[in-house]
């Protein structure tokens, strides 16, 4: 990726590989404390010293993005947390917001990247930043996306559009899910009583409420980054020869 280039921001897929890097130097830093108290065989010296690895921990991210642009993980996937405002350093306080919105959400935090312009987590929306390839040199083509431009076209429906459209497949989901679970009921896979309480479920039935539960939240995903993209019927992204009139 040439240097002149518009920003590359990072796949879901590289910005995945850092935060494993990043949790495996947490689970070693954790084992390595717990190997310490051991062997101290000190109550006060191991509370201490727990204290000391929590803090390390929960101060891990926030410091190190706002000071180095980077974590580990980041840093070893050739990747950078930008400000949207000043292109560099984020803060501090919107490096520790960001580590708290990721805790507090998880996975689902990085669902609104298949469906924003810069492909940004809701902790990089909520915070103005983005991540993207510190070094466009080191850069392979499947690391990274450019900013999405269909946004900008009059052949994408509105955003008020859109929305009703997302809503209303989101209630069809609904529906069906409804409709599955008394199929289910009716066949006799599942029992009222694995619904009301998982722990009275049998292996089977254990199965076919996670498939279930798996499937809804699956379409629901789909359903709210295609609608948004314009992929969906009702809302799709039109080609710029029926947006514009033909010349004579």
């Amino acid at each position: 990726m040439p240097a002149t280039t518009m920003p590359g921001y990072a796949r879901f897929s590289r910005r995945l590989q850092g935060l494993v890097i990043d949790w495996i130097l947490f689970l070693l830093l954790m084992a390595g404390t717990l190997f310490v108290i051991i062997a101290l065989k000190s109550d006060s010296d191991g509370r201490y010293l727990g204290f000391a690895a929590i803090g390390i921990a929960l101060l891990y991210e926030p410091l190190l993005v706002s000071l180095t642009g980077s974590t580990i993980g980041h840093y070893l996937t050739n990747l950078r947390v930008v400000d949207d405002r000043t292109r560099g350093n984020v803060s501090f306080a919107k490096a520790l917001a960001r580590f708290v919105i990721k805790s507090l959400l998880g996975w689902y935090s990085f669902i609104s990247m298949g469906a924003t312009r810069r492909h940004q987590a809701v902790h990089d929306l909520l915070t103005f930043s983005t991540v993207q390839i510190r070094d466009p040199a080191k850069a392979s083509p499947h690391h990274y996306n450019t900013e999405r431009t269909e946004f900008d076209s009059p052949a994408m429906p509105s955003r008020s559009r859109r929305f009703v459209v997302i809503i209303g497949y989101l209630l069809l989901i609904v529906v069906v899910a409804i409709v599955t679970t008394n199929v289910l009921l009716v066949a006799g896979l599942v029992s009222e009583a694995c619904f009301k309480n998982q722990h009275r479920c049998r292996p089977a039935e254990h199965f076919s409420t996670l498939a279930l539960g798996l499937g809804w939240l699956t379409l629901s995903v789909l359903c709210i980054v295609l609608g948004w993209r314009g992929k969906l019927l009702g809302c799709r992204f039109r080609s710029i020869d029926r947006v514009q009139p033909r010349s004579l």
